[in-house]
């Protein structure tokens, strides 16, 4: 049990500071979409203690699951933890996230033998219900939003993926609310929904297997 509490916080400290470097290296990039290009390392500053601390609770809450499962929801949990932090820092989600975070969703799916045809749904319905809903709104949900949830789609299928969205938009709202009441945004500003959607799925895909 020790040894097991040991290696999954080691494995946890090696992949927060390779996740950490590969963001600074995706914003470094000309063409970063980013929000803030000069408080970078302003809001990094608790960055790699808080993936540090977030990878270490998954990998010991996937501890019991088959080694299949638990090297899929490893992958799962770490891309999660990075688009949250992207988002939360620089209101941007990367593709060579999502992308990944998609394929390994499918792949999972096949190798488990999950329902590969509610799952291919919920991708289809999820993404084309957020461009539906960003084309209404005028951009209360941006692109990488849209590509999140149907990335989810693969890995939760379609009636998780509708939980995901209900609770993940609630506590946005809820934080946006927070926010605009001790003055932190006001009413223009835009709220970041990646990390909250990101952070709900998180919590069904290690608290509700499949």
């Amino acid at each position: 049990m020790i040894g097991n509490i040991f290696l999954s916080a080691l494995t946890s400290v090696a992949l927060s500071i390779v996740g950490s470097r590969w963001i600074d290296r995706l914003y470094a990039r000309e063409d970063a979409p980013i929000e803030f290009p000069n408080e970078i390392a302003a809001r990094k500053k608790f960055r790699l203690p808080l993936l540090s601390i977030g990878t270490f609770v998954c990998l010991i809450c996937i501890a019991d699951r088959s080694l299949l499962e638990i090297f899929y929801l490893a992958i799962a949990s770490f891309l999660l933890l990075l688009i949250t932090t992207t988002d939360f820092e620089q209101y941007v989600i990367f593709d060579r996230m999502t992308l990944p975070l998609a394929i390994v969703g499918l792949l999972a799916t096949i190798s488990l033998q999950l329902p590969i045809e509610d799952r291919l749904l919920a991708a289809v319905l999820g993404g084309g219900a957020l461009f539906a809903i960003a084309i209404i709104t005028r951009g209360a949900l941006g692109g990488g939003d849209i590509k999140l949830i149907a990335a989810l789609g693969l890995w939760l299928g379609t009636t998780r993926l509708l939980d995901v969205i209900l609770f993940g938009s609630i506590a946005g709202g809820v934080a946006a609310l927070i926010m605009l009441a001790t003055k932190k945004m006001n009413r223009r500003d835009m709220i970041a929904y990646g990390p909250y959607f990101a952070l709900t799925a998180l919590y069904f895909l290690i608290a509700q297997p499949q």
